[in-house]
């Protein structure tokens, strides 16, 4: 399977950890580089970050006009009839992405899957079921998806990964009301699940980028941050 196209920089020399960060409907991997600039790590916790580009496919609801997705979206309630097809196919390539990291020297459980919107579900989709533990998960403005099969497909070595989960309470887009079901699923099969909401419509604000910076040095390693990440692009 080729790889997806991707955008790569590192925040060091020698990267000690991998952040595979999946962007929102219609957006690409560009979407998400301004924010590891504003990201708070340590100097001495290089890590590499992989923005992949969503293949284009026609998206239903907005009127079949192609664009970057991860899976389809048939109707308005974005929970009703998800489009498990493209959501694996997603999923499988993801996989790969982790599988080259493995073929760089960093092991799966160097490795954050984070995403926002449909980025987070293919982040939750491919983490709660990849074979070997994982780092964490970040799972930005988004929902669980394929919940019924996840009993059956949950990865065992994954039932302890961390995962920080954050969203807006104005978002109109995916309804906080989706994501807590989405969290309280997780609860309920025994996930860690670090939940955290702000005032703020789909969107990423500075708090939690903080919160994302401090959740990076739990689960990847380093000491509390003293200055921003200088950017190395390759």
């Amino acid at each position: 399977m080729e790889l997806l196209p991707h955008v790569e920089l590192s925040t060091g020399a020698e990267p000690v950890g991998t952040v595979i960060w999946m962007h929102g409907l219609g957006a690409d991997g560009w979407d998400f580089v301004p924010i590891v600039r504003e990201i708070p790590l340590p100097e001495d916790l290089a890590l590499r970050f992989v923005f992949p580009h969503a293949p284009v496919r026609p998206v239903t609801i907005n009127n079949g006009m192609e664009m970057r997705a991860w899976y389809d979206i048939a109707m308005s309630d974005i929970s009703r009839q998800p489009d498990e097809r493209s959501i694996r196919e997603s999923q499988a390539l993801i996989e790969e992405l982790i599988s080259r990291e493995a073929e760089r020297g960093v092991d799966p459980d160097r490795i954050v899957l984070a995403g926002f919107s449909q980025g987070g579900v293919i982040a939750l989709q491919t983490g709660l079921r990849h074979r070997a533990p994982l780092a964490g998960i970040v799972a930005l403005s988004t929902y669980l998806a394929l919940e019924e099969s996840l009993d059956a497909e949950a990865a065992p070595a994954n039932r302890n990964v961390p995962i920080l989960m954050a969203h807006g309470t104005q978002d109109q887009v995916i309804p906080a009301q989706l994501a807590e079901r989405s969290r309280d699923a997780l609860a309920r099969r025994g996930y860690q699940v670090q939940w955290h909401t702000w005032p703020m419509p789909h969107s990423v604000c500075g708090e939690e980028v903080e919160e994302i910076g401090e959740f990076l040095m739990n689960v990847l390693g380093g000491e509390k941050p003293t200055a921003r990440s200088s950017i190395l692009l390759p």
